[in-house]
């Protein structure tokens, strides 16, 4: 995946509009806070300890001209995955609208960061060192123009691929690169269209509906990380899936 420029990066970059900037001292201290902060020493599952909680993050731009485009497929994950575990994304912190959980027994935060992609890092910088979660227990998921349309690939690590929303999350984190990431797969624009105009296209009504299926095996993958961990959530996602029943 190649640099987004020109009009596409212009726009990632503009204002936002005032919000309510959080400070360390004012988010509350709840009971998901205190799991956070004791993640480094919970014991593995199995163990009988407490389980590390997961931070997941999806990539998009903010506002109803970016809603259902190919760029903000990442918010549209964080969507699904609120929605079946009733979480409410109601809360902003750190630049982000959040919302906090349990998958299971374990902890989970799900964050859709609204500082337009290419600052994604802001946010998530802030949240990662408030709460205090491993990097290992950090998941994003993006929008990849390299993978065929629908299609999940999932990570334990990796570059940016020269994805600015990613770029700007490694750089916020001291440039560290051993962070999970689920890519999902927009495919190549047609002809010789600009990339940058492509990924703000909306989906047709069959591209949605195959879209669905694909957050459907995301929100398995990511139940299936909370509660098993990444590996056997990897093998889910990367091995080809029979459509037979």
């Amino acid at each position: 995946m190649r640099l987004f420029s020109g009009a596409l990066a212009s726009r990632l970059h503009s204002p936002l509009l005032p919000l309510a900037r959080a400070r360390p001292r004012c988010v509350p201290r709840s009971s998901y806070a205190l799991a956070c902060r004791a993640s480094s020493s919970a014991a593995p599952a199995g163990d009988g300890g407490a389980r590390k909680p997961w931070l997941f993050v999806g990539l998009g731009n903010p506002g109803k001209m970016y809603q259902r485009t190919r760029h903000n497929v990442g918010f549209e994950m964080i969507d699904v995955i609120a929605e079946a575990e009733g979480i409410s994304l109601s809360s902003m912190q750190f630049k982000a609208m959040v919302g906090k959980g349990r998958i299971g027994d374990v902890p989970i935060m799900l964050a859709k960061p609204q500082t337009f992609m290419n600052a994604s890092g802001e946010s998530v910088g802030q949240l990662v060192s408030y709460y205090k979660i491993p990097h290992n227990q950090v998941l994003v998921m993006y929008d990849d123009l390299d993978l065929p349309f629908a299609k999940l690939r999932l990570l334990p690590k990796g570059g940016h691929g020269g994805h600015n929303g990613m770029r700007s999350i490694i750089n916020h984190l001291k440039q560290d690169r051993d962070f999970p990431r689920l890519r999902i797969g927009i495919g190549r624009p047609p002809g010789k269209m600009d990339p940058a105009n492509f990924v703000l296209r909306p989906f047709t009504k069959k591209e949605q509906e195959e879209l669905d299926f694909t957050f459907h095996r995301g929100l398995e993958a990511v139940r299936i990380m909370s509660l098993e961990g990444f590996n056997k959530s990897a093998t889910f996602v990367n091995t080809a899936q029979s459509l037979k029943c």
